[in-house]
C-alpha cells in the first residue's frame, strides 16, 4: 500500500486531501499542530487515516517523524497559516511566524521526506495560494510566502527528476474553509465577482486537483490553479 503524508490535514483543505486519498487507496498519515478538536473530528471522519500532533516548523519533530515511515510515495504540503495587515502593520514575529509555518514547514517536511524517497522515486505536491501567484492587498506577507513555496516548488523539480521524485504545485483561490471565514460576506461577494465559474471553490475540488497531481507520472513542475478563473 502507498504511504501518504499530509500536513495541516485536520480540517479545510487538509482533511479532504486526506479523505480522498484514504478512499483511493492510500495508507494516510496527517499532521496537525495543536488543535485537539480538529483531530478528534478528523479521526471520526476518516477513521482509517493516522493523525500525528507535529510542529512542522521544529525539525527535529518532523525528522523523527519521518524517520519512523518504511517508505513514502507520496508528500502533500498543506500546512498553513493566514496574515491580514497592511504592511507598516506587521510585526517583524508576525511576518517570521508566517514565513516559518507557509514556507519553513514546507521546506522542511520535503527535505526528510526526499530521503524516503530516493530509493524508489515519489511525488510531492505544495499546496500554494493564488496570492502566491498574484500578490493580495493587505497579505504582503502570506503572499510573499506562498510565492516561496511557488519557487521551492520549481526548483525542486529540477533537482530531484534525476531521483524520480515529481514535485508540483496546487494555487487554490477562493476556497469555502474556515481560513477564509474571517471575511465579511461583501467581501466575499466582491471576490465573487472576479471569479468566472462566479463562485467559490470547495476544498474536495483541490483535494481532486492534489490527486490528478500525486498520480500522473509525466508531470512536474507544474502550478496548478484552482481558482474557478479568477485571473487567465
Amino acid at each position: 500500500m502507498k504511504r501518504a503524508v499530509v500536513t495541516g490535514g485536520t480540517r479545510g483543505i487538509g482533511l479532504a486531501v486526506v479523505r480522498l486519498l484514504a478512499d483511493s487507496g492510500y495508507a494516510v498519515t496527517a499532521f496537525y499542530s495543536s488543535n485537539e478538536e480538529d483531530a478528534s473530528r478528523a479521526r471520526t471522519a476518516v477513521p482509517s487515516a493516522e493523525f500525528l500532533r507535529v510542529n512542522v516548523t521544529d525539525e527535529a519533530a518532523v525528522a523523527r517523524t519521518f524517520s519512523k515511515f518504511e517508505s513514502l510515495s507520496l508528500l502533500v504540503n498543506n500546512a498553513g497559516v493566514s496574515s491580514f495587515s497592511q504592511v507598516q502593520d506587521v510585526s517583524w514575529e508576525e511576518f517570521s511566524r508566517v514565513m516559518n509555518v507557509n514556507a519553513g514547514g514546507t521546506f522542511l517536511c520535503c527535505k526528510h521526506a526526499v530521503k524516503k524517497m530516493l530509493s524508489e522515486g515519489g511525488s510531492i505536491v505544495n499546496v500554494s495560494s493564488v496570492w502566491g501567484q498574484t500578490g493580495g492587498s493587505c497579505e504582503s506577507v502570506y503572499s510573499a510566502s506562498k510565492g516561496a513555496v511557488i519557487a521551492f516548488s520549481k526548483a525542486l523539480a529540477k533537482e530531484l527528476a534525476p531521483a524520480k521524485i515529481r514535485v508540483n504545485c496546487v494555487c487554490p483561490g477562493m476556497i469555502d474553509t474556515r481560513m477564509n471565514g474571517g471575511l465579511d460576506e461583501s467581501a466575499r461577494a466582491a471576490f465573487r465577482e472576479e471569479i468566472l465559474l462566479e463562485r467559490e471553490g470547495t476544498a474536495e475540488e483541490v483535494a481532486l486537483a492534489v490527486l490528478f497531481l500525486a498520480e500522473h507520472g509525466y508531470i512536474t513542475g507544474e502550478i496548478l490553479s484552482v481558482n474557478g478563473g479568477y485571473y487567465v
